[in-house]
């Protein structure tokens, strides 16, 4: 279900030609839209404007009663910052000049050592389960927002430094980042937008020239890293915990979460404020004739499930291409239904539906690949618990967001499935023996869907033949599994064969969705290894072949590669929550 506005219609009087003419001055106006530089930007600061905020200015760690954020200035020790890499599309949604990059205040203004014209800056308070468990205040620990801006198309952007210093919400923690996460969370923000992912996204990557201590394995045994800071950029930052601190405040705070409720609908989900009864939002629960949920009727309901089918779909866009976010905690849930906060994310390389890229979650892998769909599920019950305790929804709306949620992972996992191999329509049987047989032998994950284009339908083909074309993904498997693989793909071919489409419309089909490049941790950390020694070229010749997951990409087929057996140590395929 949508509930966004339809488009409007095109009337039938309109002609070929009016529309072709429209489109061309449209694709002109755009061509010429005014680049604008950094003094320039248009802040709008809503946020603060419109929310209750945090009286003191300090950056002591405490508790932050009452209020959704507070101000603070970045305060990273900075030293002959460097840019390291920025990307091409955000400024240009930004309407940003290309030229601004090459400014030589450009790094101070990004580490946040010289302050933006127009900006405002703050951290947010949040709250959040972490492993299941409620965590209580935690916050923008080491995250500074800039200020939101709106660009050409009025659309709202929030800029955010991470690693910018302390914050209130700083804890025991020195509120900094360093080089090698910094760098994850920049190329990872981008890749995913590519696949076509709703997530964050990032502008600028910049070093501080300060170092950093870290203990990345919790052993004892901190060192050095180069210092640096991500500017993130997303339309709101807005997480499942920023209304679950308040509601776990008491009677005193609940009306924070309505006024941050509203704030949010009225900024980043209108349609729902402009909604009316002839919307149609009326569903049955199931549970008697009578009994009906009007969205209509509640906008916070309505809000609720909208959020609650965003995620679902997220996640099942997740499962399609392999990635693991590693921490599905509540404060890294996006009300918008984005990917957020990057961490120890991996993607599959062999197939293990129990992979956790997490050290910290290798005990339960309460967030490994196959459980994030019920995780997700967990997490949107949190939300709603917090929307119910401030009674803006009753247990029925509340139980039917959940069956929305449901719904629709399930319909939105079975039609990236059935793209994923080709199909006509969603097959069960076919598609769970497939990651069966996938998971026995640990097949690439990426690889083999893409390999699986090459299948033909073509009946002549001897049994012995068969697997040809998937001989790279299936490797040193024995005859009783040579049998099982055959075995499947004459099942598959059957099925494509009834679905009369053509071998080279199929594989094309297939090849924009199942991506031949994806940011496999290796990669990543060829790219650190080099930027720590003060080489980023790799970081930026990474980003543009991410930048096009779906092509072949001549000359850059070894981005595709398995990875090489250095790959598997700790610190590479596995990372902890620290950075």
């Amino acid at each position: 279900m949508s509930m966004g506005s339809p488009p409007p219609a095109v009337p039938a009087a309109v002609s070929d030609d009016s529309v072709a003419d429209g489109l061309e001055k449209q694709s002109s106006s755009e061509d010429v839209r005014v680049k604008l530089k950094l003094e320039d930007l248009n802040w709008d600061h809503s946020f603060v404007r419109e929310l209750p905020g945090d009286p003191r200015t300090d950056i002591v760690s405490r508790e932050v009663l009452h209020a959704c954020y507070s101000k603070v200035s970045p305060s990273a020790e900075v030293e002959n910052p460097q840019l390291v890499v920025w990307s091409e599309s955000v400024a240009d949604i930004l309407d940003l000049d290309p030229k601004e990059f090459e400014r030589p205040d450009f790094p101070f203004l990004f580490s946040g050592a010289s302050p933006l014209k127009g900006g405002l800056s703050y951290a947010q308070c949040y709250g959040g389960h972490q492993f299941g468990m409620w965590a209580g205040q935690l916050g923008d620990g080491r995250a500074i927002t800039l200020g939101e801006l709106l660009n050409s198309k009025s659309q709202r952007w929030e800029l955010q430094l991470k690693g910018a210093g302390k914050t209130p919400y700083s804890r025991f923690a020195d509120g900094l980042a360093v080089l090698r996460s910094s760098i994850r969370e920049f190329l990872c923000s981008e890749a995913i937008h590519s696949l076509g992912i709703p997530t964050t996204r990032a502008l600028s990557l910049v070093t501080t020239g300060k170092f950093v201590s870290r203990d990345m394995f919790y052993d004892g045994n901190p060192k050095d890293e180069p210092g640096a800071i991500v500017c993130r950029v997303a339309q709101s930052f807005l997480r499942f915990g920023s209304f679950q601190i308040h509601a776990s405040r008491g009677k005193e705070d609940l009306d924070i979460v309505r006024t941050l409720a509203d704030y949010t609908i009225k900024h980043h989900f209108p349609h729902i404020e402009n909604m009316s009864k002839s919307d149609g939002l009326s569903f049955s629960t199931g549970e008697g004739n009578n009994d009906v949920v009007d969205l209509t009727s509640n906008k916070y309901a309505a809000w609720l499930v909208e959020v609650a089918e965003r995620t679902a779909s997220l996640i099942a866009r997740w499962q399609g291409v392999g990635f693991t976010h590693g921490v599905l905690n509540t404060d890294n849930m996006s009300v918008l239904g984005l990917t957020i906060d990057y961490g120890p994310f991996g993607f599959l390389d062999a197939f293990d539906p129990s992979f956790t890229p997490n050290t910290t979650d290798i005990p339960g892998r309460r967030y490994c690949f196959a459980n994030q769909p019920d995780i997700g599920s967990w997490n949107i019950g949190q939300f709603a618990t917090a929307l119910s305790t401030a009674q803006l929804i009753n247990k029925k709306e509340f139980n039917y967001a959940m069956e929305r949620y449901g719904t629709k992972l399930m319909d939105d996992y079975q039609a990236v499935m059935t793209k994923k191999v080709g199909i006509s329509k969603y097959n069960k049987e076919l598609v769970g023996e497939l990651l069966n047989n996938m998971a026995v032998d640990k097949v690439d994950y990426t690889n083999f869907f893409r390999l699986l284009s090459n299948i033909r339908v073509d009946s002549n083909v001897p049994d012995e033949k068969l697997l040809v074309p998937l001989k790279a993904a299936l490797l040193d498997i024995g005859k009783e599994r040579r049998e099982a693989w055959t075995s499947w793909v004459k099942r598959y071919r059957a099925e494509l064969s009834a679905s009369g489409i053509s071998d080279e419309e199929r594989k094309a089909s297939m090849n924009s969705v199942n991506p031949k490049y994806i940011l496999r941790n290796y990669l990543c950390q060829s790219a650190i290894d080099m930027a720590e020694q003060g080489d980023f070229e790799e970081v930026r010749r990474l980003l543009k072949v991410m930048e096009r997951p779906y092509d072949e990409q001549p000359g850059m087929e070894r981005y595709a590669r398995l990875p090489p057996a250095w790959a598997y140590r700790p610190g590479v395929c596995m990372l902890s929550c620290s950075s």
